[in-house]
């Protein structure tokens, strides 16, 4: 009997589980599925939280119910991966599992204790992140009872999930605070590493114009070097300093520290992967998706959808022998919540960047690409339904995995 080792029961380790556990012969395979809770987060939702716009019922579920009975579920921290021995070793029982292929997707997290002073006096006070269900969660008691004041979001450093988030944070506290009749006593700003508000031309003069028109500021090229928790001052490498009575950050993200341990990853544990096959560079018969590759896609679920036809089939064909032939090409699609009710949506590659126009069919859309719709916010909120009752139970989301330049404007 062969194993298929799967570490990480989040997005990407769930469905790929799923997909190649329908795939392989029973007989033969048996597929092993380990984490270190059964605790599922629906990341995209943290966003919500601070706002109150969503509670912990959206965003956290038990993953029990998502995890097929054809594939042993196992709960424990890992010790270590050793890919040149082919095992992991869990703690649970000393347990060594051997494996002929394993899939990691073990995510990244915040790591706030790598800037100095962001988790010293002031976190979870007047700093907060909303990164983590606990970080939204103690920033939604703050925003509450908040009646203004300086407002500063930062990123501390690339790459981070979901690296549009940041963005609609701050376009929904626009929304929320011109609701509850304080946007006149709130000054929002946008300290980031990037020259301006996102990393490709069109789409950051279209989300730069939109900054603006909500009277947003932005600190561009800010490379923060360390915070100071008693004067509300973050200081950057180049010594400008930007005060807030607020601090939202969005911390450095790494990948798991098991990665480290186990000598697989680069400086920020993020495993060394082909970028199209998103096999491993080093280790032949371990594939790598989620958030835990180095690949210079989008870190969020949609990517990972769109990943994950990519995996399984170029696993298959190893497995048996075969070429393999198919290439992710960097697909990803954000929706983009602008407040008001209304969003928009971003659709790109490795090669091409985000292009005004209709998604996913031309002419007919129903979505706008790099244009403000309610249909736009719809699809938005209407995604977290996708999410728990179609992908995360092993039913395709007819979307094309490939990128298309179908609908776009040049």
């Amino acid at each position: 009997m062969k194993t298929l080792l799967v570490l990480g029961a989040g997005t990407a380790g769930t469905m790929i589980a799923k997909k190649m556990a329908s795939k392989l012969d029973k007989n033969q395979w048996k597929v092993i599925l380990v984490d270190k809770d059964t605790k599922h987060y629906y990341q995209p939702g943290f966003l919500f939280v601070p706002f109150g716009k969503y509670e912990e019922k959206h965003v956290i579920k038990n993953n029990r119910q998502y995890i097929p009975a054809g594939i042993e579920y196992v709960i424990s921290n890992i010790e270590l991966i050793e890919p040149d021995a082919n095992q992991v070793r869990l703690t649970l029982d000393n347990r060594v599992i051997k494996y002929d292929y394993l899939i990691v997707a073990t995510g990244c997290d915040i790591h706030p204790e790598e800037t100095e002073g962001l988790k010293g006096e002031g976190w979870r006070k007047n700093i907060f992140d909303f990164y983590t269900y606990d970080g939204a969660a103690a920033l939604r008691k703050f925003l509450d009872r908040w009646e203004g004041g300086r407002m500063v979001v930062n990123v501390v450093e690339n790459p981070i999930k979901c690296p549009v988030a940041p963005l609609e944070f701050l376009f929904l506290a626009d929304w929320v605070f011109t609701q509850r009749g304080i946007r006149n006593k709130v000054e929002l700003v946008y300290a980031t590493p990037l020259p301006g508000a996102f990393t490709k031309p069109k789409a950051s003069a279209a989300l730069g114009a939109l900054l603006a028109r909500k009277n947003i500021q932005i600190e561009a090229d800010y490379n923060i070097g360390e915070v100071d928790p008693v004067n509300n001052v973050i200081k950057s490498y180049d010594e400008r300093e930007v005060p807030y009575d607020l601090l939202v950050s969005i911390p450095t993200n790494k990948g798991s520290d098991l990665i480290k341990r186990s000598g697989m990853g680069d400086a920020l544990n993020f495993i060394p992967t082909d970028k199209h096959t998103l096999q491993s560079t080093k280790w032949q018969n371990v594939w790598v998706t989620g958030d835990a590759t180095n690949i210079p896609a989008s870190k969020a679920g949609a990517t990972i959808h769109f990943q994950m036809e990519t995996v399984v089939e170029n696993m298959l064909a190893h497995i048996h022998g075969k070429e393999m032939h198919s290439k992710f090409d960097g697909h990803a699609t954000c929706y983009i919540e602008t407040g008001f009710n209304k969003a928009t949506l971003i659709d790109f590659s490795y090669d091409q960047e985000p292009l005004p126009g209709m998604y996913p069919m031309p002419l007919v859309g129903p979505f706008t690409l790099l244009g403000e719709s309610t249909i736009n916010h719809i699809g938005k909120l209407a995604f977290r339904y996708l999410y728990w009752d179609l992908m995360m139970r092993g039913i395709e989301v007819p979307l094309p995995s490939q990128f298309s330049m179908a609908g776009k404007k040049k």
